[in-house]
């Protein structure tokens, strides 16, 4: 478990880094210090928690490549961002500086917050032989529960995504070697949400602690 972990670095929120062949960041937000230059930027939606020009901007480097989707690629060239960009729609299957990139959709069937019509998405990687999956701002919905993968980050606070209970659930089906709680501790959610999914899911659970 320990090597599918390795390099993964929670930056809070539902944002992480994974450094290996390649540095790739999951929706960047608030981060802390100097970071590591980006090979890869992935954002899964436009909601100002998961897209921040100014963080995004701190990450580029010549090659740089920021995927996402169309809404969010629109409102970075808006604010300045100049990179390359790759847009994703729910579905897609590309590779990116020799990533392979799977881009699930994310949504909520039931609420208001993140509608099925506005083609947001989740991220399926596959670098270093293991595959992650990021799931985006997401309930537990058919188009998640097809996914596989060795390392799951989900999140688990409710109110605008699944709760620990339907995390919990996810999990148990995705049936991950690890699966990482997120989407708590700013905004929603406290460590609370993380310990009653990991009690909650069968499988492996390691809760992070953020990136100071």
């Amino acid at each position: 478990m320990a090597t599918l972990l390795d390099g993964l670095t929670w930056q809070g929120h539902a944002s992480f880094r994974l450094q290996d062949a390649v540095t790739i960041y999951f929706d960047p937000w608030e981060l802390r210090g100097e970071q590591a230059k980006a090979d890869l930027i992935l954002i899964t939606h436009p909601h100002h928690d998961h897209l921040s020009a100014p963080d995004v901007k701190k990450l580029l480097k010549k090659e740089t490549v920021v995927v996402g989707p169309k809404d969010v690629i629109d409102k970075l060239k808006a604010e300045g961002v100049e990179t390359a960009f790759r847009v994703v729609s729910p579905g897609s299957k590309l590779e990116v500086g020799g990533v392979s990139l799977e881009t699930p959709a994310a949504y909520n069937p039931s609420k208001k917050f993140h509608p099925r019509e506005n083609g947001w998405v989740g991220y399926r990687v596959e670098i270093g032989g293991r595959s992650i999956y990021h799931t985006g701002d997401t309930d537990e919905t058919h188009e998640a529960r097809a996914i596989t993968a060795d390392v799951l980050l989900v999140p688990v606070a409710g109110t605008y995504t699944m709760n620990a209970e339907e995390a919990g659930r996810l999990a148990d089906v995705i049936k991950p070697q690890v699966a990482i709680p997120m989407h708590w501790g700013k905004i929603v959610g406290s460590i609370e949400d993380a310990q009653l999914f990991k009690a909650r899911a069968s499988v492996p659970v390691t809760i992070l602690e953020v990136e100071r």
